[in-house]
């Protein structure tokens, strides 16, 4: 496994993380103890960084994070979860909020500092001011609480009054959407990171397993998750197909899945860190051997040539 800084934040994390929005329970039932197992396992290739939030089950994911800590040690994971956002029935935006939010995830996940402390969404909507809400994270900051502020869901408006509002620290990370479907981040959000040596954690990174190969026309998911996402609909699932298929040629050449390349992708993107979930051990073995390998320059073209012909429909 390979290690890079989180931008300025001395943090040193893993080129790929693990998501445990499945521990809250997004995508149906799941079994705590296996994604405990899942975590576990991530460690033991490598995988350091850990991404959750009070927002995934009401906090039952940073509860199943939590365990996992106890079981694998604190100083072998970087932990990074989230404050409720504008998107959720609860919002904890408002200064005092913020703090209070802190101490119960930090009494959830059973550790005494969050390594990296992200706002959820921005919140314009509710008339939350973003000086306020910052003044929050970084007294965090301060006191201790946390060692590095993020943001998620962030458009570079919102990343450039975020930063103008703090004074002792700066933004070292956005946490967004970004695949070989979902490309949006690359019109100005992206190179704005990159200039200001903002990390991107990539969420959704395999596109609800779209491009995993998995799914097909005859094939399409079952749960209403994935059933009611526009992505596996009859207009986009051919699109998706021969994408996987681009992913698959170069994959069985290094012996790859087409997901481990599409992760792989991510990873050619400086300071870009794809956060794949996995609630089973088996897939943080399958995400993690997206690691440690390189996508040659010939293959970063064939990959763009294939995405050049490709037209997704989101509407």
């Amino acid at each position: 496994m390979n290690y890079l800084e989180l931008a300025k934040s001395g943090l040193k994390v893993s080129t790929i993380g693990i998501g445990m929005l499945q521990a809250g329970g997004y995508y149906g039932t799941q079994d705590d103890d296996e994604c405990v197992r899942a975590i576990v396992r991530a460690s033991e290739l490598g995988i350091n960084l850990v991404d959750t939030a009070e927002a995934y089950g009401d906090g039952h994911s940073e509860e199943v994070v939590g365990q996992a800590i106890r079981e694998i040690g604190r100083d072998k994971l970087v932990i990074a979860t989230k404050v409720h956002g504008r998107l959720f029935a609860t919002c904890h935006l408002r200064y005092r909020d913020v703090l209070r939010a802190c101490e119960a995830s930090l009494n959830r996940l059973g550790i005494s500092q969050i390594d990296l402390y992200q706002v959820h969404f921005p919140n314009p909507w509710e008339q939350v001011p973003l000086k306020e809400t910052m003044r929050a994270m970084e007294e965090l900051y301060r006191s201790g609480k946390i060692r590095a502020i993020g943001v998620s869901n962030f458009a570079v408006r919102d990343l450039k009054e975020a930063q103008d509002c703090l004074r002792a620290t700066e933004i070292v990370s956005n946490q967004v959407q970004y695949n070989l479907i979902r490309r949006e981040i690359e019109e100005d959000v992206l190179p704005y990171c990159r200039k200001e040596n903002i990390s991107v954690l990539a969420w959704g990174p395999l596109e609800k397993g779209a491009l995993t190969g998995k799914y097909t026309l005859e094939n399409t998911p079952k749960d209403q998750v994935r059933g009611e996402d526009v992505i596996f609909s009859n207009r986009n699932m051919p699109q998706v197909m021969k994408l996987v298929s681009k992913l698959k040629e170069i994959g069985d050449v290094k012996g790859k899945s087409p997901g481990q390349v599409a992760l792989n992708w991510l990873m050619t993107h400086a300071q870009t860190i794809p956060i794949p979930g996995a609630k089973r051990p088996q897939q943080a073995e399958e995400n993690a051997g997206a690691a440690g390998w390189h996508l040659s320059p010939s293959e970063l073209d064939q990959i763009q040539q294939a995405l050049d012909k490709l037209s997704f429909d989101y509407f």
